[in-house]
């Protein structure tokens, strides 16, 4: 196996009882790398994450950790792994170095005051280290929790949401953090619902849905493949997409307020648009569209999120 894959699993599987959560699911992620792993609620995210860090078992398949099995090699791999799971945890009443020091014991690490500084300056909270946890906003307290994941320098950082809730300005925050880390050399494994900043922050991705992987690849070669979408502003949008519906070539179009969205082959555009004038409609505009949130929603349906 390549050495620069430092994340991999082989038909990576979860039965619960009768409930398949994850089957034959197949990841490589690269040193280095921003990693987008995406998919609707119940798709297997979670589960797959708990897999990753030694949490549950999986039922069947392998799961590689810098090129070594992690069922063979599990104290000393998740060592060299860092990660905040859903809504970090934290004793409210004590400060945030107090905190990592107690992290730190837990996880038998010997506190360092060197690597909590560290860890603290890293997420912009050093100066407010000696604070309870209680006087922190939800966004520092999401920035403290990506500090826990980053004690004792871990060459990999698994995030599951780790935007959820913030505002914008919190958002904002965390994917600053996130891409100057991996421009440090550290591999960003990271689970989101918010596509925007996925496709803003990762150079690749996988979607499952249903437990099983949907595609795998590179972000920009995904969303510049095979069909695109556009937005086509046109007079008379519900008659225009009835039209649209009748031709073979249409993969999908949807009416919205003085607009269409229109799913075809770039080299159809022409004929799109011939078919719109020569049908006595008027168009003003037609944009692409084509983003992960379409690209998302075009592979598992709107109806599947």
């Amino acid at each position: 196996m390549n050495s620069d894959i430092v994340l991999y699993t082989g038909r990576l599987t979860k039965r619960f009882k009768n409930v398949i959560a994850v089957e034959d699911l197949d990841l490589s992620v690269s040193r280095g790398d921003i990693f987008g792993f995406l998919g609707p609620n119940g798709a297997g995210k979670s589960t797959t994450i708990r897999m990753l860090l030694g949490l549950i078992r999986p039922t069947d398949g392998e799961i590689r950790l810098f090129n070594r099995s992690l069922e063979n090699n599990r104290k000393d791999l998740l060592g060299r792994i860092g990660a905040l799971v859903e809504k970090p945890s934290f004793y409210n009443y004590l400060s945030a170095r107090r905190n990592l020091e107690i992290f730190a014991t837990l996880t038998n690490r010997r506190p360092d005051p060197r690597d909590i500084d560290r860890v603290l300056d890293i997420v912009a909270l050093l100066h407010r280290a000696d604070d309870k946890v209680k006087t922190y906003s939800h966004g520092m307290k999401q920035r403290l929790g990506v500090a826990q994941a980053l004690l004792g320098n871990p060459e990999l950082i698994i995030l599951d949401e780790p935007t959820a809730g913030l505002d914008p300005k919190g958002i904002k925050e965390i994917r600053r953090l996130i891409i100057e880390l991996a421009q440090q050399g550290l591999t960003v494994f990271l689970s989101s619902h918010i596509l925007h900043e996925v496709e803003q922050m990762c150079r690749n991705m996988a979607i499952i849905n249903k437990g099983r992987l949907v595609v795998h690849g590179g972000v920009k070669e995904l969303l510049n493949s095979d069909s695109d979408i556009f937005s086509v502003k046109v007079d008379r949008p519900g008659e225009a997409a009835d039209l649209l519906k009748t031709r073979e070539w249409v993969e999908s179009v949807e009416a919205l307020s003085g607009a269409i969205t229109v799913k075809i082959k770039e080299q159809q555009v022409p004929v799109m648009t011939e078919l719109l004038v020569q049908s006595g409609f008027h168009i003003f505009a037609i944009q692409p569209q084509r983003s992960l949130e379409n690209y998302f929603l075009s592979l598992l349906g709107a109806d599947n999120v």
